[in-house]
């Protein structure tokens, strides 16, 4: 019996590691303690508090435990969790696909297009169909940027055009030929119900059917923009969060000079 106990004891408090097997950190190690909250469309009852118990233990939560709970209006009710996570996952086996570019500061991007490409980058960048938000591409162009990395208008090297919000693909292309950009760079904030997606999609195709989507460097970014979405989706990269002008910058640098090496061969 107390060998039982204490091999329980020794699983909830187990601090070993394995990156083959990890679960979330609440308290100590593999206690799998996690917060979730959500709302669900019923009054804020008791039996409210049990359909969510219930939910939680359908989503694979040990013990779970509602610690608040809140009308937000008539028949729909607001709930902050915590429960046991009893799934683990192999870290080591997971890999993400990334931007193939190594990260400079404004002043080393700067120094190598002025060495190794000789004239400024020119790139344009909008957030275009109907998302009204320039929040994401005022942050990668704009010259104050964002979080204490200066934007793209700030650069010695670069050519700049911030088109706004809600820019048709049309007029996006347009303008680029207009600047005969080397880049474009498309801004992708509201995206309920995979808007952006069709719009994204959209914009290659019409490079294509104009033969220009291989004369530029393509690349999107966005809350829910991923490298590997937006290669998916015929990009040649994608920004999503906590990525700034540097590595845009970087990236667009390091792969214009690249191509233009190919050409020489």
């Amino acid at each position: 019996m107390s060998g039982g106990l204490y091999s329980t004891e020794a699983q909830d408090f187990d601090k070993v590691l394995d990156l083959t097997k990890i679960k979330p950190y609440g308290d100590t190690m593999n206690d799998g303690k996690t917060q979730i909250s959500f709302t669900l469309p019923v009054p804020d009852t008791d039996e409210a508090v049990e359909a969510a118990k219930q939910l939680m233990k359908k989503m694979g939560f040990e013990n779970p435990l509602v610690v608040f709970h809140k009308e937000l209006t008539e028949g729909f009710t607001f709930f902050n969790c915590y429960g046991s996570c009893g799934h683990t996952v192999d870290y080591t086996n997971i890999h993400v696909p990334k931007v193939n570019a190594k990260k400079w500061d404004m002043g080393e991007t700067d120094d190598f297009v002025r060495t190794y490409i000789g004239r400024p980058i020119r790139i344009i960048g909008a957030s275009t169909g109907t998302d009204a938000h320039t929040v994401g591409i005022d942050a990668i162009m704009n010259m104050k940027g964002f979080a204490g990395h200066y934007g793209l208008e700030r650069y010695d090297m670069f050519e700049t055009l911030n088109m706004g919000s809600q820019v048709t693909n049309e007029d996006f292309i347009a303008k680029a030929l207009e600047m005969d950009a080397d880049a474009l760079l498309i801004s992708q904030t509201v995206t309920q119900k995979d808007v952006h997606i069709q719009n994204l999609t959209e914009l290659v195709e019409m490079l294509e059917a104009e033969n220009l989507r291989h004369k530029v460097i393509l690349a999107c970014g966005g809350p829910r923009i991923t490298h590997e979405l937006a290669k998916e989706l015929g990009y040649d990269a994608g920004f999503g969060m906590n990525t700034y002008a540097d590595d845009v910058a970087s990236y667009v640098a390091q792969e214009l000079y690249r191509r233009m090496e190919e050409e020489k061969k």
